[in-house]
């Protein structure tokens, strides 16, 4: 809710009244975005929340949008923060190409763009992929303990599931995970648009450093539901890959939705049936 307060917050920021808020779409979170127009006609993008994780994501957002740099990474214009509520300010990319049409040469410029980032000094407080995020890379460790919720999605059988779970852990322990590549880790249709010759992503709060093909193996299974290659086309030969990030959704889909992301395990479990198949490919 756009309040006095962060009226008067923003127009510290920047130097101008803010005249006009638009609420914006996009990711999983109830965090609020806004596309903001500003007396004198700019337009900036603001992001803000109060649910504590939710503050702590975006003081990391600030933290690589103040060190990153790279054609893929918007321009920081200002960052708020009262202890509770942080606002972030970043160029407005609503004139960008935002939709989910995935031809061969949209691929192309987000895989440049994920390949300058990789090639970039990581920012301050940037950890391995192992230690940021420890329990995704042994979430089928977590199903074999209480496989109810990975049943309870109807996507595969407790003859599957029995037959299939020990190669599959070993495959998942497998994953060349391992790198000192700067990736993004949350490669969506909703956080990426492409301006002509270039894409340019956002939400940069799981920032870690791992092997590059982590950013496309994460990215695999949204690609494919929303038209664009399958999986095994865009990473062949890789169950390791294959096996972690079915384990990462195939642990959290059948779960109650949190509060702060309540439409997120649906998007979770149509991402799970494409990853399972891949699984089935690879193993």
């Amino acid at each position: 809710m756009v309040t006095a307060d962060l009226a008067g917050r923003l127009t510290a920021l920047v130097g101008a009244q803010p005249l006009e808020w638009t609420p914006r779409a996009g990711g999983y979170s109830t965090a609020e975005r806004y596309t903001v127009v500003l007396a004198g006609g700019r337009r900036v993008f603001v992001k803000t929340a109060d649910a504590e994780h939710m503050a702590a994501w975006l003081r990391r957002e600030h933290e690589v949008y103040a060190s990153l740099r790279g054609s893929f990474v918007p321009e920081l214009i200002g960052f708020d923060d009262d202890g509770t509520r942080p606002l972030l300010v970043i160029e407005d990319l609503g004139h960008a190409d935002w939709a989910a049409r995935w031809t061969a040469e949209r691929v192309a410029l987000v895989r440049a763009a994920l390949d300058e980032l990789h090639g970039c000094p990581p920012p301050p407080n940037t950890r391995p992929v192992r230690e940021t995020y420890r329990d995704w890379f042994v979430r089928w460790h977590t199903v074999a303990a209480d496989p109810e919720p990975f049943l309870s999605l109807g996507l595969r059988s407790r003859a599957w599931l029995d037959e299939r779970l020990p190669a599959i852990i070993e495959a998942a322990g497998a994953a060349p995970l391992d790198g000192d590549a700067v990736i993004h880790l949350d490669v969506r249709s909703d956080n990426l648009c492409t301006l002509e010759d270039r894409a340019v992503l956002v939400d940069w709060n799981w920032v870690s450093l791992a092997a590059p093909d982590l950013d496309l193996a994460g990215w695999a299974c949204s690609l494919a539901l929303e038209g664009g290659p399958q999986p095994w086309e865009l990473l062949p030969d890789s169950p390791g890959f294959a096996a972690v990030i079915a384990g990462i959704f195939g642990a959290t889909a059948g779960l109650p939705p949190p509060e702060t992301a309540p439409t997120v395990r649906e998007f979770q479990a149509r991402q799970l049936a494409v990853a399972l198949d891949w699984l089935d490919r690879e193993l």
